[in-house]
């Protein structure tokens, strides 16, 4: 016989600390009664859905959301243009009457449902009316950070990859495929592989030189060293790796901020600056 279910409902953008600390209460919850957890999401951002002109800067595509939640429990994704219409009644009742769900818990700052109830009472008296419990859980800190989905693209907006990664509970991490560029890097003996991402709604960090593992078909967790320049475009060497990457799929995690881009006055500069990236890479990844 299936079991009812215990949810929680969210975009959860990055799946960061605060909303692990949901998911490890929502199990504790499911554990104690007896209940399956379900965690509900929405395939784009609820903004879109309102405003047909925001550009969102997400820190996860929808598959890679959707893969770390399922480490929580069942995942259910909506459209939200199919939810948007539903008042907070009615979607407790949907979650009722079609996927068993007789308890919720909500983030401290959550509201949902087309009437936006204001405080967690109303969303408890409504539950009563309808046969869900619902439960409200206190904020997350992490020391002196409020932490957010917003907070964590500021940080890496401004190249602060150790913040953004602590308040993440992982690296921050971008998956895209090797395009062809200039091939200046592999006529100076340091091949680099272009990156298009593939969500072009990804955060694109700061400018500069990063540290990072990179995941190639052949390779896993490869030390690297990352050049974002003004402009956005993305280079990658893998001072291991030996081949043809060329429309390949990588996946890179940050490690760590380790340089601003710099200018150089000839080709010699810049060859022993890379010599340096490399040996810092090798180093702290």
């Amino acid at each position: 016989m299936k079991r009812n279910k215990i949810a929680t409902i969210g975009f959860f953008d990055g799946v960061h600390k605060g909303h692990q600390f949901l998911f490890e209460h929502l199990g504790q919850l499911a554990s104690e009664r007896g209940l399956e957890p379900l965690i509900v999401t929405f395939e784009d951002h609820p903004r879109r859905a309102l405003d047909a002109d925001y550009v969102p800067r997400l820190l996860t595509s929808l598959e890679e959301r959707t893969a770390k939640l399922n480490q929580y429990g069942e995942v259910l994704v909506f459209p939200f243009e199919e939810i948007q219409p539903l008042s907070a009644k009615e979607f407790m009742l949907r979650l009722r009457d079609e996927y068993g769900v007789t308890a919720l818990l909500m983030g401290y700052d959550h509201r949902f449902g087309s009437d936006r109830l204001k405080h967690p009472q109303d969303y408890r008296h409504i539950g009563e009316q309808c046969g869900v419990e619902v439960i409200t859980l206190s904020e997350y800190t992490e020391g002196e950070w409020h932490v957010s989905s917003t907070e964590i693209r500021m940080a890496l907006e401004t190249g602060n990859i150790a913040v953004a990664n602590e308040l993440l509970g992982h690296p921050y991490s971008l998956r895209g495929r090797v395009v062809h560029g200039k091939a200046i890097g592999r006529t100076i003996g340091f091949p680099t592989a272009n990156i298009e991402p593939l969500d072009p709604h990804k955060v694109i960090p700061k400018f500069g030189v990063y540290v990072a593992l990179v995941n190639t078909p052949t390779m896993d967790d490869a030390p690297s060293f990352v050049n974002i320049n003004k402009k956005g475009l993305i280079e990658v060497h893998i001072p291991s790796f030996k081949g043809d990457l060329y429309d390949q799929i990588l996946k890179i995690r940050f490690v760590r901020f380790l340089r601003e881009e710099k200018h150089f006055e000839n080709i010699e500069e810049l060859r022993e600056q890379i010599k340096d990236d490399i040996d810092s890479t090798l180093r702290l990844a």
